[in-house]
């Protein structure tokens, strides 16, 4: 996996390459001599330290070949002090996770001889990604050959390159043994068992693990409610009065599976590395731009927006846009109503066969343009959310969540909410949270694998028409090469966003409405299982091979998912309320209202109870953290007891020279 030869001038030394540069085919020669003698450069000179060679061309090249595509790699010794700078954890002798150290290798589990099997290949691909991110401009003041494209000292040069488009892609590429071992094991066979989650992790990453971890536990968390929702369905399903019980399962089991989640995300983390590791410090986004000025924090000079600007952009034209754009789908399902009525007024006078298909065809074509009204969304929230220029990614992030969830949830759920509590229809809440559910997986089944994999298969059988003549991938190796080229022609994977943003549909669709359509539990296990097998083979077939995401959990998904169990609390506590069962009990519209709205808030304040009560972390996780930090402090007193009690110099400039000052630097 790693590297076979010395690291050397780039002049045919020999290495396994681990990620691909592509530059734009118009980049001046004087510009690409620039970035690579910066890359190989030694660190001490401000360079990566890396290995890097020109891709040669394919066999038969094509005219229009693009010829500035670059392999990347390093030796092992620069990986592994790699590790180092990116915080990565890992297992020591002990069986906890720590930091590790370049100086502490041998103490750590699986390290042996060299350690050139100690890193897999994702964080292997990682690290040089940090490496080529951590690039730094010295004194130039702008890219060699492109005076348009300034520079500025202590700013990413990876960065800039890609925000002035001289810089195409740069992606990690796929070990094809081991992409066919993970292949067979994860979505090939058809099996009833666990994913092989270690192994997902190992090739793709913490944060894609994450997301199959979730996609899985929320299956399993999806059973009892199946098992409970089948009978139901089968027995008792024409009486809509007696959904009161379901309703309370509802709450209750919103609550606990999120809460459990909790836990097993902390579990998973741990066993990976990445609970206790620190975040490492957020550079700005490549297309971020304003005045250039000097940051307060870093004292480097750089491009600087003020947030007075930005929060104008948000509140005078993102905002309106977003009410505007909720506005419309208000307008749309009004329209879906009419059709309703229409379809219900032709069934009465006329009940056939084809009369009664024809009712639910007002709710596929509404689901359908749900469906199309939130693709168009999506492409106008990250056009707003670009504009408004965020400095960080994670910024970025959080504001494109909270504008695509907040229409995504109006647009989904806004006609059963007018169903349930103003029309108080239980018979049309029930079809047409069928039809929605059914229509919507149909539709992103064929948007997320189908259509996908038949243009990927398109590329690539043209592009392998060219080099073997119509002979498919299997039938024999394609020189490395042509590999990288087919590879840097797949569709680039953008995240886990759209995989959550469609669990948090159906976690909706669950909690907030199935005590009237029991059957809907059962729907989403069948989905979710199906969207394993999709997902994954998107993964391996589909799409280039994302760069590993050291997560600890999933984010602002968490807070996302938390925030629809509250609202399910609230919206089945209503269903209960208006219940036969409930409004014989109480005579009185206005005793039934208040006994209604205090059940809800003791349901609500039972679920903060419990997320009080039930620990993020588990307990042994908890005393194996402590016991670190414990260490980490004991090993630090001895050192400042060393040094009589002086302040620390920093790493780079104390070697350490007894035991006693190993073990510090150790923790």
């Amino acid at each position: 996996m790693l590297l076979q030869g010395p690291l050397g001038d780039g002049s045919g030394s020999s290495f396994t390459p681990l990620v691909v540069v592509e530059l734009a085919s118009d980049t001046k020669e004087e510009a690409i001599a620039w970035l690579l003698s910066r890359i190989r450069d030694q660190q001490r000179n401000g360079g990566a330290e890396l290995l890097v060679e020109q891709l040669g061309p394919g066999v038969g090249p094509q005219e229009k070949e693009n010829p500035n595509l670059f392999l990347v790699g390093a030796t092992w010794q620069r990986l592994l002090s790699g590790a180092e700078d990116v915080g990565l954890f890992k297992e020591f002798n002990d069986g906890s996770m720590r930091g590790f150290t370049f100086a502490d290798r041998h103490n750590f589990q699986d390290f042996k001889g060299d350690g050139d099997d100690f890193l897999s290949m994702a964080e292997c691909q990682y690290i040089i990604k940090h490496e080529l991110d951590t690039l730094r401009a010295k004194d130039e003041t702008h890219v060699p050959g492109h005076s348009q494209v300034k520079l500025y000292p202590g700013k990413s040069i990876i960065r800039r390159l890609q925000s002035k488009g001289i810089l195409i892609q740069m992606f990690p590429l796929h070990e094809k043994e081991e992409l066919k071992r993970l292949s067979f094991s994860w979505y090939k066979k058809v099996k009833l068992s666990l994913q092989p989650l270690d192994d997902i992790r190992h090739y793709y990453g913490e944060g894609q693990a994450l997301y199959f971890g979730f996609l899985e536990y929320f299956t399993f968390a999806l059973v009892p409610m199946a098992l409970i929702g089948a009978p139901y369905y089968l027995f008792d399903w024409e009486d809509y009065d007696k959904y009161v019980v379901f309703a309370v399962f509802n709450v209750v089991w919103c609550t606990v599976i999120l809460e459990l989640w909790k836990r097993c995300s902390a579990s998973l983390a741990y066993r990976w590395g990445t609970l206790s590791r620190k975040k490492a410090f957020e550079e700005p986004r490549p297309g971020f731009h304003g005045v250039l000025g000097f940051n307060p924090v870093t004292g480097r000079e750089e491009p600087l927006y003020p947030n007075s600007k930005r929060q104008l952009r948000i509140y005078l034209v993102s905002l309106p846009f977003v009410l505007l754009c909720l506005y419309l789908s208000l307008y749309v399902m009004m329209i879906y109503f009419q059709m309703e009525g229409w379809a219900l007024s032709v069934h009465d006078e006329d009940p056939t066969f084809w009369t009664g298909i024809m009712l639910f065809i007002p709710s596929i074509i509404y689901a359908v343009v749900i469906e199309i009204m939130n693709l168009i969304y999506r492409y106008a929230a990250e056009f707003l959310t670009e504009w408004e220029n965020h400095r960080l990614e994670s910024s970025y992030q959080n504001h494109l969540v909270l504008k695509v969830l907040v229409f995504n949830f109006f647009n989904c759920f806004a006609s059963l909410f007018y169903i349930a509590f103003v029309m108080q229809d239980m018979v049309l809440l029930r079809q047409s949270l069928a039809t929605l559910l059914i229509t919507s997986q149909i539709l992103n089944q064929f948007m997320e694998a189908f259509l996908p994999y038949w243009l990927q298969r398109r590329r690539n059988k043209k592009m392998i028409h060219k080099i073997r003549k119509g002979r498919t991938l299997e039938d024999q190796e394609l020189p490395l090469a042509d590999q990288v080229r087919l590879e840097a022609d797949m569709s680039t994977y953008l995240g886990t966003f759209d995989d959550y943003l469609e669990l948090f549909l159906l976690f909706g669709y669950v909690s907030l409405f199935s005590c009237v359509y029991p059957l809907a539990a059962v729907l989403v296990v069948l989905n979710n299982i199906t969207e394993v097998y999709s997902d994954a083979f998107k993964m391996c077939r589909v799409f280039k091979r994302p760069f590993s995401d050291p997560a600890a959990n999933i984010g602002v998904w968490q807070l996302a998912f938390e925030a629809m169990s509250v609202i399910a609390v609230v919206t089945n506590c209503a269903l209960i309320g208006m219940s036969p069962q409930v409004k014989a009990f109480f005579p009185s519209s206005e005793t039934q209202l208040l006994w209604t709205v205090a059940v809800e808030h003791v349901l609500l304040a039972f679920k903060f109870i419990l997320t009080f009560l039930i620990p993020d972390v588990p307990k042994h996780i908890q005393i194996k953290q402590a016991r670190l930090e414990f260490e980490s402090l004991e090993a630090l007193k001895k050192k400042r007891q060393l040094h009589g009690g002086k302040c620390l110099k920093p790493r780079s400039s104390v070697r350490p020279s007894s035991e006693e000052e190993r073990r510090a630097y150790r923790y």
